[in-house]
């Protein structure tokens, strides 16, 4: 393994591109933190970029992040744990890639590895190639999104795997795989949970969230809204993104929420034009 430094040389970036992911929100993120905090909760985990910025700046920062899609928990318990091995695989993936990239990317998506290296690999591997970097599983769980048009995808981004794992090598570092309401178990007056769920759809086509076999509907939406008041009384800080959609703002419009309107581009949606121009809201508590 690569020696190790005291200090981190490389800052960690999100080593997959999710659906939702936070990297161009994190200087409005990071103004909008409360200046003091317990334990850090983020129960919708995905890329983890507002983590790894907070881990940056406070290595020694007690964390408790989670999320519902056992495939992407795997990833980072396995990046924390087997780097070298993982590395070693994704380089395999990378030389076969560039010896035909169209039948060898359809061999690894048709292909559901038992070994938890292989697997990471497999979704560091589409997540790196697909179209878009867009994680979609259907119905079945089956990854289904077709071949990106790259010339050269950075399939091993080594420098950032190595430091996504110095990174979480803490032990002040734990990392599950639950349902989002179990973090009302957990945290405790003046930790700070951040919500980042699936976005209720603010039009009919907007609708993206299978990160998982299961939906975020509606009903979850009311669920996570009444866990946050439950957070609230319990002293908790609590942060939260979600689209600017109507059924956001009049769940959140009464007290103790105050919402703020963002600007925020979209990095996923096919047709780049559409990117810009949206707006989303962040809603806190304190």
């Amino acid at each position: 393994m690569k020696q190790q430094y005291d200090q981190i040389l490389v800052t960690p970036k999100p080593f997959v591109k999710w659906a939702g992911g936070k990297r161009q929100l994190i200087p409005i993120l990071t103004q909008n933190l409360p200046e003091s905090f317990g334990t850090y909760y983020e129960p919708f985990l995905g890329g983890g970029a507002l983590l790894f910025t907070i881990l940056t700046g406070k290595n020694g920062q007690k964390c408790s992040i989670s999320d519902l899609n056992s495939d992407l928990v795997l990833a980072y318990t396995t990046i924390r744990d087997k780097i070298d091995a993982l590395i070693t695989s994704l380089k395999n993936h990378e030389k076969n890639y560039q010896k035909d990239s169209q039948s060898y990317y359809y061999s690894v998506r048709e292909n559901n590895p038992k070994n938890e290296i292989e697997k990471t690999s497999r979704l560091i591997f589409l997540n790196r190639t697909c179209f878009n970097g867009l994680y979609r599983v259907n119905s079945k769980g089956k990854f289904n999104v077709p071949l990106g048009k790259y010339s050269n995808p950075n399939i091993v981004n080594e420098d950032n795997l190595y430091a996504v794992n110095r990174i979480l090598q803490s032990n002040r570092i734990s990392i599950k795989c639950r349902d989002f309401e179990a973090v009302l178990r957990d945290a405790k007056k003046g930790d700070l949970v951040y919500f980042d769920p699936p976005y209720q759809p603010v039009s009919t086509t907007a609708n993206f969230t299978s990160y998982t076999t299961k939906n975020f509907t509606y009903n979850d939406l009311t669920r996570l809204a009444e866990l946050c008041l439950k957070l609230d009384s319990k002293g908790c800080n609590v942060l939260l993104s979600n689209s600017n959609s109507k059924e956001v703002v009049d769940i959140f419009s009464k007290n103790p929420w105050k919402i703020l309107k963002i600007n925020a581009n979209r990095s996923i949606n096919s047709n780049s034009k559409k990117r810009t121009g949206h707006f989303e809201l962040l809603i806190k508590n304190y």
